[in-house]
């Protein structure tokens, strides 16, 4: 019976990575090259329509897949450029992350436009002709480095800029990762807090060498911000070592939270993807991490915002633990109003979530 019960679970995986392949087949066949911005959706609207009817047909599994890969590659078109402001130096950032700690710190003081949406994924992103006239008008560009956004960042090279171009996740060290044999960068920097300060103290440098007269306001506002990190990098250590030690073990879909783990004393069992998004598991995959989670008795493993869950779902279906009912925020905040609209809170909601799943009770 258990060996007829582990070919079932593995047919189904192998028959879920190979819809979320002809889903990606299907959305880059389909998906226009240009979306027009006078009707735009919501991500949550676009995730619900995606996850409304989750049958188990491979018709359904192909649609769902698509609306995950189409959240980032399609809606982004929609954004409209911010209003032309006279006098104020422009400021793109890709990153929803470093949009975020960009307006807080530059406030009205500079034009800001951000390119990515909440909820889009920049492993996957492809740019919009938008895109490219938000970086030839700029005067400053913030992006994240380490090959976090390689579709943004091959834009960005090619076309004809002549603003600053600052990686601000490559002020930090990075922690490496295995890839294809080799050690490559891991980009997820902000998944610490202090690093996070340090990503705020970059900005705040480069802005006021832009804007030397605005050079109090960013400073001011820069200090307000790396208060509210100081006290949260302390508070998520606290929140963390109330999980019992045995249960301070973390699984999620892609490994987007080394840098969280370094910080806050957790141990990664085991992720489904990479580095990066596009990578694509197989069914060997999905059954060797089921493996190593029932032999670290991990209670909870996470599914993530930006990622379809239905592969992790197949994960904890096999290793018979729980998925936790509330998603990560990893490659991108939240949409304004949600529980993880900025660095902040996403940073927040994420330790909440995950105290609460580690330390279940009927684990």
């Amino acid at each position: 019976m258990t060996t007829l019960k582990h070919q079932d679970l593995r047919s189904k995986a192998i028959s879920r990575v190979r819809s979320l392949r002809a889903a990606r087949s299907w959305a880059q066949r389909t998906t226009p090259p240009i979306v027009s911005s006078t009707k735009c959706v919501s991500p949550e609207h676009v995730q619900r329509a995606g996850r409304t009817n989750r049958s188990a047909s491979l018709q359904g599994m192909v649609v769902q897949g698509a609306m995950a890969i189409l959240l980032g590659l399609w809606l982004s078109g929609c954004q409209s450029p911010p209003p032309e402001e006279k006098g104020k130096p422009r400021v793109v950032s890709t990153s929803t992350i470093i949009a975020d700690l960009t307006q807080r710190i530059g406030e009205d003081e500079i034009q800001h436009q951000g390119i990515l949406q909440p909820g889009a994924d920049p492993h996957i992103y492809e740019p919009v002709p938008a895109d490219s006239v938000a970086f030839e008008k700029a005067d400053l560009i913030f992006y994240n480095g380490y090959n976090l956004e390689p579709g943004l960042i091959k834009l960005m090279n090619a076309a004809v800029v002549n603003a600053k171009k600052f990686p601000v996740a490559e002020e930090i060290a990075p922690l490496d990762f295995d890839y294809d044999g080799q050690k490559v960068p891991d980009p997820h920097v902000w998944g610490n807090a202090a690093n996070g300060i340090k990503m705020v103290n970059a900005i705040r440098d480069e802005l006021i060498a832009l804007s030397p007269e605005d050079k109090d306001k960013f400073t001011a506002n820069a200090a307000k911000l790396t208060a509210e990190l100081e006290s949260l990098h302390d508070w998520i250590l606290e929140e963390i070592a109330t999980i019992p030690a045995s249960k301070r073990k973390l699984v999620t879909t892609h490994d987007a939270f080394q840098y969280y783990t370094n910080a806050y004393g957790l141990e990664i069992i085991g992720t489904l993807i990479g580095i990066s998004t596009e990578e694509q598991p197989s069914a060997k995959t999905v059954k060797n991490l089921a493996d190593r989670i029932k032999a670290s008795g991990v209670p909870a493993i996470f599914a993530e915002t930006t990622i379809n869950p239905t592969l992790i779902k197949a994960v904890a279906e096999e290793a018979g633990v729980k998925l936790a009912p509330e998603e990560l925020y990893s490659d991108s905040i939240g949409a304004p109003g949600s529980e993880g609209d900025s660095y902040v809170k996403m940073l927040r909601f994420n330790t909440k979530t995950i105290v609460e799943a580690l330390k279940a009770v009927d684990s």
